[in-house]
């Protein structure tokens, strides 16, 4: 049974609020039974925590089976927490899920996360449906002699063992075409954890838009491409010879003439 019950008719005004300026706990609640605290709301939310320094909505359960915190909401969210320098939500648990989110709506995330960085998980990741990528390639992040270059610009290896663009045709020390020209965007992007600034990722599996010229030979669907001599740019492979080791991948759209970005997919080859 609650110790303290507490309600309001304005939707703008809390039933509890707790400030505490001395840098503690706003509101805390115990018991030894059932929730230390509870909040429920039809409209808004049913329990909103705030915090500068600390954590928003802190929930501890040291039963088997019981939630650390749980919040019902009819029309938005169940749990919202927010903070400036530390977490917005923590969950704790000793036996069990620290955070359990579940949808009964099948088009909507049990969990979703929103930013630069929506998620980061520290440990194993076990999944046992699909993954599904809605972004069109598989790219790995190398470094470039020009941070600048790009999206669409068909790389090579200098003698540095850095990225730069294409000069020449038929070049077997062709490394592939910089991810994210177009509405073609990564859908997975390796080696990401160095954070110099003169990476860029590189497409190595799916569709990439790349820069190509057809003034060589106009680019039919299905045509191998390879490094040109116009910088960064790809061409038609016309010779078999020479294609072995330097075929980018096949055009997936035509270019009768000029110089263009069409869709290619990748088979470095």
């Amino acid at each position: 049974m609650s110790t303290v019950k507490a309600t309001s008719n304005n939707k703008k005004t809390p039933a509890v609020s707790g400030t505490n300026t001395a840098g503690g706990i706003g509101v805390s609640g115990t018991s030894s039974e059932w929730q230390g605290v509870h909040g429920e709301s039809t409209d808004q939310v049913g329990v909103y925590g705030v915090s500068q320094n600390f954590i928003g909505v802190w929930g501890e359960s040291k039963s088997t089976g019981q939630s650390g915190v749980y919040g019902l909401s009819q029309k938005w969210h169940g749990v919202h927490g927010e903070s400036t320098d530390q977490a917005g939500v923590v969950g704790v648990s000793q036996n069990f899920v620290g955070v359990w989110g579940e949808s009964k709506n099948a088009g909507q995330a049990g969990i979703y996360g929103k930013g630069t960085l929506a998620a980061r998980f520290d440990g194993d990741v076990e999944v046992t449906g699909d993954i599904r990528l809605l972004n069109a390639d598989v790219a790995e992040d190398f470094s470039v002699s020009d941070v600048d270059v790009e999206d669409g610009t068909v790389m090579i290896f200098n003698s540095e063992g850095l990225l730069t663009e294409c000069i020449a045709a038929y070049d077997k020390k062709v490394a592939g075409v910089i991810s994210g020209a177009g509405n073609y965007k990564p859908g997975m992007i390796l080696d990401n954890a160095n954070k110099d600034k003169n990476r860029k990722p590189v497409a190595l599996i799916g569709k990439v838009y790349c820069k190509a010229d057809a003034d060589f030979n106009a680019i039919e669907i299905g045509d191998l491409l390879t490094t040109s001599s116009t910088k960064g740019h790809a061409m038609k492979a016309m010779d078999p010879l020479r294609a072995f080791g330097t075929v980018i991948g096949k055009a997936l759209k035509p270019l009768a003439s000029g110089k263009g970005l069409i869709p290619v997919l990748i088979s470095l080859q």
